[in-house]
């Protein structure tokens, strides 16, 4: 049966300041050595792959991988806004620690509305993400009709990808793990969509 698309869908790099488990989302940070490593090593991966084209979110330590990626190919690199990490409002920056302290009501009020619930500060809901990743994933495969493509992303981006592909629901897709640097391969079919790898 002929695909539509392959899609191999990449979460970025080891980010700066990992160690104390950062809410990152739209605040900029670079990749660390190894996140630079991690990458290398996915662009030697996918060397032989015949892509068409690299599609990334536009924050930096999503353009770095996808720039490294497309060492071995000649092919158009676009970032799109749409591909950012979840916003987290006023929990950016901070440690999971810092919000467990700080915010413990909004903690709770999250852990009852999962996917609607969206932090102080002007935050996105998981719902919010996923209409804004979805729709500019759809036009995407859309525009690529017949081709492979690379999305280098981020970790919720990628887990509502992959709830979709895989038919769950929004509120399990922190059941979905994304290492740094991992790789996603995902095909889609005019009547099916097989997920041949995830957090590989």
């Amino acid at each position: 049966m002929q695909r539509d698309n392959r899609v191999y869908l990449i979460r970025h790099g080891q980010v700066t300041g990992y160690e104390r488990f950062p809410v990152y989302g739209h605040t900029d940070v670079d990749l660390t050595d190894v996140g630079i490593l991690q990458m290398e090593q996915m662009a030697e991966r996918l060397r032989l792959t015949e892509l068409k084209s690299i599609f990334s979110s536009d924050l930096i330590r999503s353009t770095t991988s996808a720039r490294l990626i497309a060492r071995h190919h000649d092919v158009p690199i676009y970032f799109l806004p749409e591909l950012r990490e979840m916003k987290f409002g006023d929990w950016e920056g901070l440690t999971l620690t810092d919000i467990r302290t700080r915010f413990p009501e909004e903690l709770q009020k999250r852990e009852d509305d999962l996917v609607n619930y969206r932090a102080p500060g002007n935050g996105e809901s998981i719902a919010d993400l996923a209409a804004r990743v979805e729709a500019v994933f759809d036009r995407i495969r859309a525009e690529q009709q017949g081709n492979d493509i690379v999305i280098a992303a981020h970790g919720a981006v990628n887990r509502v990808i992959l709830c979709k592909a895989l038919g769950l629901d929004l509120a399990r897709m922190f059941n979905i793990h994304q290492a740094y640097g991992c790789l996603n391969i995902i095909d889609y079919f005019p009547d099916a969509t097989l997920v041949r790898l995830i957090n590989g």
